[in-house]
């Protein structure tokens, strides 16, 4: 039987090396004057990353420290911390949750338990659901798609709930919230910080990464990508993918806009979504090197389809 325990105690200290090797890998990187991004992995959540797959973030203001999106456990969440120690031995003073997806939310965690006084914000409708079941299930899909990486996770919701079109003050600066109703998901905010002119765009834009959208509006996003680009924004950080400047706007709005577009289009012709598949994979070449995309492109044009025969009646 010690043997028996024994050995089990050496699985684990083998898979938690593995992990720690693998997120040591990763820095913060400086992507304006006071906002730091560490760029997550393009592909899905699996046993050897974790389930690290987006792109956690803080921002150092004058008297601590402001996260977006700590990532999908805490082990995502610790990362993150330790990164953040390199740059500043200030505390983490509030984290915003972008949307409901545990991939961004879950790493919340790790702040709790070294920062508890810590504000957490999050669209109410977050919160609400991760009470209501969508916490557990997130919990639930990670450690199954991770085989077990993310145990020790446990559960740390948001208690300071947005609507939209709130400017906070915090450490001193100044964040605007955004919220122009069911995009991405029908949870989601953009934060402006507004002293770097910096956006987080949360999942309603990615960059070289085409991401699921079974809790989406296609026209929704697509609309919410065009109050963004009003802002003008100097950076955007994007739900996945490489930070960049207003051109990643552009881009993603391109993706949901030509898809969105055309399926209308022949939808208006009788084509069922199987039979338009490959006209619109013709029309979409600068995506098809996008991580995801043959896996997700029928799905999108399946998911904009049954939105635009929903609105057709």
């Amino acid at each position: 039987m010690k043997q028996l325990y024994l050995f089990s105690a050496l699985v684990i200290i083998s898979v938690q090396s593995a992990i720690a090797g693998y997120l040591d890998e990763y820095e913060a990187e400086k992507v304006s004057n006071q906002v730091y991004v560490i760029h997550g992995p393009l592909e899905l959540p699996n046993e050897s990353n974790e389930g690290f797959m987006n792109n956690p973030a803080f921002i150092v203001t004058d008297s601590g420290v402001v996260v977006i999106d700590p990532g999908s456990s805490v082990h995502t969440g610790n990362m993150l911390l330790r990164e953040i120690r390199k740059v500043t031995d200030m505390p983490v003073i509030a984290v915003f949750d972008t949307h409901i997806h545990g991939d961004h939310w879950l790493g919340n965690d790790a702040i709790q338990r070294t920062y508890p006084d810590a504000d957490i914000y999050a669209h109410h409708k977050t919160i609400s659901m991760i009470d209501n079941g969508e916490g557990q299930n997130w919990l639930d899909l990670m450690h199954d798609m991770t085989k077990g990486a993310t145990d020790g996770t446990s559960i740390v919701n948001a208690r300071d709930a947005l609507k939209g079109g709130e400017d906070l003050s915090i450490g001193g600066h100044q964040f605007q919230i955004i919220h122009k109703g069911q995009a991405h998901t029908v949870t989601d905010i953009m934060i402006l910080y507004k002293q770097d002119n910096v956006l987080f765009t949360g999942d309603n834009v990615t960059n070289k990464r085409i991401i699921r959208m079974v809790d989406a509006s296609f026209k929704g996003n697509i609309e919410t990508i065009e109050s963004a680009k009003k802002l003008k924004p100097a950076v955007v950080v994007p739900g996945h993918g490489k930070t960049g400047g207003a051109e990643l706007l552009d881009n993603y709005h391109a993706y949901l806009s030509t898809l969105y577009n055309n399926v209308s289009k022949y939808f208006e012709e009788d084509l069922s979504d199987f039979e338009m598949k490959p006209l619109i994979h013709d029309e979409l070449s600068d995506y098809h090197d996008w991580s995801g995309y043959e896996d997700e492109l029928g799905k999108h044009i399946s998911g904009a389809y049954l939105e635009i025969e929903a609105d057709a009646f």
